[in-house]
């Protein structure tokens, strides 16, 4: 079931996006060679515990941290780890949930750490772009895979593949509410938008092979070629007016 939201859950929304939007700016200035992933995760869980809310995916299925962080190879759901330092030349996606006062917010980036290829850097390039290209149809008047559809257009005209094992989602009351959003699709189809859905919308982009795997921990998904990985996300209101962003800053 697809949850509209009312004026008062999307108000709360946009205060758990503004915080979460901070402290994704926050972890990227963090973000460098010789720090663990582990400072970064108690980075996080203490601005926003200080800011009256919690960090949304922290027990959340049994996950044991704030963010999700992963390196290079790895898509999504990597666990934090004081023995995970980042070196020059490394990627990192980080993925984080913020709940304040019962309303969640859901957003992701990948950074560089350090200096990283001209190959590098345009994955992370495309799979952001990708993100913005599916955007200006997440309004009313559109279908849900006219979002997809661009997203998709975007990665595979950039020489990059689309992941379809992972797919982004409704948030609100919930880290996962309906519809589930591919990052593929063709456009026209799909459930008609409507004002007040909130979409963590998350292209994730692989190199070559789409394929991916977990690994033993039972949640870090991992490229089954090993080659590099991105992730970006953000959290979408649905308007009459057009798309809000709920976890960027200006």
């Amino acid at each position: 079931m697809i949850i509209i939201k009312n004026s008062s859950e999307i108000e709360l929304m946009r205060k758990s996006g503004e915080l979460l939007a901070e402290v994704l700016l926050i972890l990227e200035d963090a973000v460098r060679p010789g720090v663990s992933t582990y400072e970064l995760d108690a980075i996080a869980e203490k601005f926003i515990v200080a800011n009256g809310a919690t960090p949304t995916f922290k027990g959340y299925s049994g996950f044991p941290a704030a963010i999700c962080t992963s390196v290079n190879n790895e898509l999504l759901h990597g666990i934090p780890s004081k023995k995970r330092i980042l070196k020059e030349g490394d990627i990192i996606s980080v993925d984080a949930g913020v709940n304040y006062k019962g309303l969640n917010t859901d957003a992701a980036r990948t950074f560089a750490v350090g200096s990283v290829s001209e190959d590098v850097k345009r994955l992370m390039a495309v799979t952001e772009e990708s993100f913005f290209r599916g955007l200006p149809f997440a309004r009313t008047g559109y279908r849900l895979y006219d979002i997809s559809a661009r997203i998709q257009q975007h990665i595979e005209r950039g020489g990059f593949q689309v992941v379809t094992d992972y797919v982004g989602h409704g948030v609100g009351r919930e880290l996962h509410e309906d519809p589930n959003i591919p990052n593929y699709g063709k456009p026209g189809t799909g459930i008609r938008l409507r004002e007040g859905m909130t979409l963590a919308i998350e292209p994730m982009v692989t190199v070559k092979s789409p394929d991916v795997r977990v690994l033993e921990d039972g949640w870090t998904v991992v490229s089954r070629d090993s080659l590099y990985c991105a992730h970006y996300e953000n959290t979408v209101l649905i308007t009459s007016d057009g798309p809000e962003l709920l976890t960027l800053k200006d």
